[in-house]
């Protein structure tokens, strides 16, 4: 089983539009949405789930009232202000930390897990999805990532499949590390603006601190067309796998408006012809 990561290294370059056709393109592949804290290949690949599991991130400080004696030294000892002055815990606020617990001479405070999100196995009519929603407020998105990812392994272990598509979250943060850890292969997608050359480099430190190989795309193209070249020469220069350049094409938005993958929704137009050598140059290369 391969593993292939599509990043971005910031948000609206294109990414899951590239993902979900991906996903129409290598036929049976689990698919799996690792930006947790905002999701939205789903709104492409119209899932139906058949799991949901919640997920229990970080714990929350819980006060007994019948020990508690209010004598403040929660209050004192909370460096996050989640302990108020009627010494009630703030729930937005408390971080988990556990230092009340500790300091609590009454034994009035215990540490309690809370959930902080769900995790979900759906079917698509491209076959399986595993993605996951962080509840707002909430942290440890990269442990949600774990789990996610863990449900997409054992999907593909269970149906035979080659390969293991992943939908990074933007940026090069802790869910995203969580997202190419152990992966065969990265792709990142990107823009020609100065943004997303800088980004590009950022996530190319990234993979390569993992010892991934990189590949690069770059969407929308013609918008600026001599960055665009820019990007093609760093590539050159660094020795980077370039494979691909992607029309700007109204057509997408529309594929986006009637929830579809673009090389479903048009076949026959220049972005989906040019989606379709990528994958034909990743599928090579993964020896699919």
């Amino acid at each position: 089983m391969k593993q292939l990561a599509v990043l971005s290294g910031k948000g609206g370059t294109g990414k899951t539009t590239v993902v979900a056709s991906l996903a129409v393109l290598a036929h049976q592949a689990i698919v799996v949405d690792c930006d947790v804290d905002a999701p939205d290949l789903h709104l492409l690949l119209e899932p139906t789930v058949i799991k949901a599991q919640e997920f229990k991130g970080s714990k929350l400080a819980v006060i007994d009232e019948t020990k508690c004696l209010k004598c403040g030294l929660c209050l004192e000892g909370c460096r996050f202000n989640a302990i108020k002055e009627n010494i009630e815990v703030d729930p937005f606020a408390c971080d988990g930390c556990g230092v009340c617990e500790v300091i609590c001479r009454q034994g009035a405070i215990t540490l309690r897990e809370r959930v902080a999100g769900q995790a979900f196995v759906s079917r698509t009519k491209y076959g399986f999805m595993a993605h996951a929603l962080l509840s707002p407020g909430q942290a440890n998105s990269g442990k949600l990532v774990t789990l996610t990812r863990l449900f997409a392994r054992i999907l593909a272990e269970k149906e035979k499949s080659p390969l293991l598509i992943i939908d990074g979250p933007p940026g090069i943060g802790c869910p995203v590390i969580a997202s190419v850890t152990g992966v065969d292969v990265g792709l990142i997608v990107t823009e020609p603006t100065m943004s997303g050359i800088h980004d590009l480099k950022r996530a190319l430190e990234l993979l390569k601190h993992f010892s991934i190989p990189a590949f690069v795309c770059v969407n929308k193209y013609d918008i600026n067309e001599e960055n665009a070249k820019k990007i093609v020469g760093f590539c050159r220069i660094n020795n980077l796998e370039f494979i691909g350049k992607i029309p700007f094409n109204p057509i997408v938005t529309e594929a986006m408006l009637q929830e579809k993958p673009v090389v479903e929704f048009a076949p026959e137009s220049d972005i989906a012809e040019e989606i379709n050598k990528i994958w034909e140059n990743l599928r090579l290369r993964l020896s699919l």
